[in-house]
């Protein structure tokens, strides 16, 4: 095996060394971010562009939103790493915060969403085989169709998407698949080693998809009377995004577990949990799991200032007010090529027809018009802006949606 590091550095554009130094395993629009305050974003030539994606809801509060970089300050001045092998003063108080939240009795705390999902996998498994009585190293654990958990090889085990997985078997074994938004199909999936049903109350990832009205409702009462743990994964849809704190909590639904991360950050810190009850994460014993970072006192600081800012703003409210006139609005564009637009609070989907000749075309037209969207599987563009948007910036974003929507020619 040999590199080039060494001996063929050569200089260049921020894009231009990031493709020839970084594995291509993005597909970025060409811009470069130089900044960052709020709801904007500014390139190197100091051009302003409207946040439309918030890193896929990681940045819910905004660029840089203040308190969180005081309290990002605080914490550097003190600590910032001490492992869990000691306490320290942030990560009790966090984790107090944080279960209050997300009503539940306890937390696990991570770095990424795929780890919080990891978390909540193999504490469904540990319930299973020390609570449920399934017999050792054969429970199953049931998925939906179109689902995005992470990267990692068992995240891909539960995929259904070919490009996630093509090259990266042998997979992680037992998981079922069933259709998103299939009570029935659901209750035939569950056997006696079912341990639990993990699903995301909307799918982002595969296009903001929304399940029929009522699904997580009856899940959870086939769960329940099952015997099955209800896990939730609302890393994208969690936090205030659709307009209350949880995605499930439009149906009046309590999980068994949460999986969040992202906007738990506040867009300047990795941070994620598992959450839920203490029937099933107090099982955890010393040396079972963990993780370096996972608890570190900057990590806490940043996600209690994190929660406080959530509530003490108001911003679940806000996602729920803008996103109730976004989707009015751009419902009410008349475009033939579009053929559906759905989401819930600031977490919208526009679905164009295939002869638009993909979302991509669209989100670098957007672009060149100063908003910053992405598309996802092809066809949607999403639109995900920070929660701390201003009315009169989503309305002007929206006079150059509608300006890119009207005049872009099928292909």
């Amino acid at each position: 095996m040999t590199t080039t590091a060494g001996t063929d550095r050569q200089s260049g554009t921020p894009i231009e060394l990031a493709e020839r130094w970084g594995a291509h395993n993005y597909a970025p629009l060409p811009v470069v971010i130089e900044r960052a305050e709020g709801a904007y974003v500014w390139d190197t030539d100091g051009r302003r562009y409207v946040d439309f994606l918030s890193c896929y809801s990681a940045l819910s509060h905004g660029h840089r939103h203040p308190r969180l970089v005081a309290a990002m300050k605080r914490q550097l001045e003190l600590v910032t790493l001490t492992s869990r092998a000691f306490h320290n003063a942030e990560m009790g108080p966090f984790l107090q915060e944080l279960c209050a939240y997300c009503d539940m009795d306890m937390a696990l705390p991570m770095n990424t969403g795929a780890e919080a999902v990891e978390t909540v996998l193999k504490a469904a498994r540990k319930w299973a085989y020390e609570v449920k009585g399934v017999p050792r190293h054969e429970a199953e654990i049931i998925v939906c169709a179109d689902n995005f958990h992470g990267r990692t090889i068992t995240a891909v085990s539960l995929s259904t998407e070919e490009l996630y997985r093509d090259d990266f078997g042998p997979f992680t074994p037992g998981f079922r698949i069933v259709p998103f938004g299939d009570v029935a199909a659901l209750e035939a999936a569950i056997t006696p080693r079912t341990a639990a049903f993990l699903v995301e109350p909307l799918q982002a990832e595969s296009g903001v998809r929304l399940a029929p009205e009522g699904f997580l409702r009856e899940a959870r009462a086939v769960t329940r009377a099952a015997g099955v743990l209800l896990a939730l994964d609302e890393i994208q849809t969690g936090l205030g995004r659709t307009g209350r704190r949880f995605c499930c909590h439009h149906e009046g639904v309590k999980p068994d577990l949460f999986a969040i991360g992202k906007s738990l950050g506040g867009g300047v810190y990795p941070v994620s949990a598992a959450v839920g009850t203490r029937e099933v994460l107090g099982l955890f014993t010393p040396g079972e799991h963990g993780s370096t970072f996972g608890g570190n006192p900057l990590a806490c600081a940043v996600g209690r200032e994190s929660l406080r800012v959530l509530e003490e703003e108001h911003l679940a409210e806000r996602a729920a007010r803008l996103g109730e006139w976004l989707l009015g609005r751009l419902r009410a564009i008349d475009c033939p090529e579009v053929k559906e637009v759905r989401g819930m609070g600031l977490l919208i989907g526009v679905e164009l027809r295939p002869q638009a000749g993909g979302a991509r075309r669209y989100c670098e037209a957007l672009m060149a018009e100063g908003l910053l969207c992405k598309e996802t599987h092809e066809n949607v563009i999403r639109f995900a802006p920070p929660l701390v948007i201003g009315q009169e910036t989503l309305e002007a974003a929206m006079e150059r949606v509608e300006s890119v929507l009207r005049r872009m020619k099928p292909v």
